[in-house]
């Protein structure tokens, strides 16, 4: 496949996951006997991160999320050449997807953004945890996210199956994560509201690189584990 149809479809999937999951976030709080909570929020992910799979990943792999490219390059079953291309792609499609969210938020009388679905620690957790909660969080779940993505993408597991693995994974880590840190396991995902906030989403938004780049990579790293003996 083309280069330039692989980089178009990580940067379709990535701002649909952002205008989708980010969406209901922001949404949803602004109507509060009718949103549709944590637990909605988590399956907003999750879904978007399905649909995706299934409609793209035949073209560029289906990963939305640098860290994932950067797991998925440790673990061997992604070139290095292509990393940086792809990061680029779903920052921008990341940064597509929180500009359609912003005009439609703003599109009420009156206004307000608020966090717009920003990552943080400390006073910016919306459970007020600290640094290090908050780094050890975004570590191991995308570790797991990662994992998930290489077993369920592995020639040995049944193809047909790997949306849905890999969207019920995301939907999980959404669950345990998000009254730490709002849940990123994703820089593009965190980068691209952090945008629209600034201040303080901003000055954090390292931590939500770092992080789950260094949980993915050793996932990567782990996967080769799993990976089957060649005879």
């Amino acid at each position: 496949m083309p280069i330039a149809n692989r980089l178009y479809a990580e940067f379709l999937g990535t701002a649909w996951l952002v205008l989708g999951g980010c969406g209901a976030a922001v949404i949803s709080a602004d109507f509060a006997q009718l949103g549709i909570g944590f637990a909605g929020v988590a399956l907003a992910f999750g879904l978007t991160v399905l649909t995706m799979v299934y409609a793209l990943g035949p073209v560029s792999g289906g990963h939305f999320n640098p860290a994932v490219t950067v797991g998925l390059a440790f673990s061997g079953r992604f070139p290095w050449r292509d990393v940086v291309q792809y990061v680029i792609a779903q920052v921008l499609g990341g940064i597509a997807g929180a500009a359609i969210l912003y005009v439609v938020v703003t599109g009420r009388a009156h206004a307000e953004i608020g966090s717009f679905a920003t990552n943080g620690f400390g006073e910016h957790s919306p459970g007020g945890y600290g640094l290090l909660a908050a780094a050890v969080i975004e570590v191991v779940m995308t570790f797991g996210f990662v994992t998930v993505i290489a077993a369920a993408t592995d020639r040995r597991a049944h193809a047909a199956a790997a949306g849905l693995a890999i969207g019920l994974c995301l939907t999980l880590i959404h669950l345990v994560s998000i009254p730490v840190t709002n849940t990123s396991v994703n820089p593009a995902r965190s980068t691209a509201p952090a945008l629209f906030v600034g201040g303080a989403a901003l000055e954090q938004l390292w931590l939500f690189w770092v992080a789950p780049i260094v949980g993915g990579a050793i996932a990567g790293l782990a996967s080769r584990l799993l990976a089957p003996r060649e005879d």
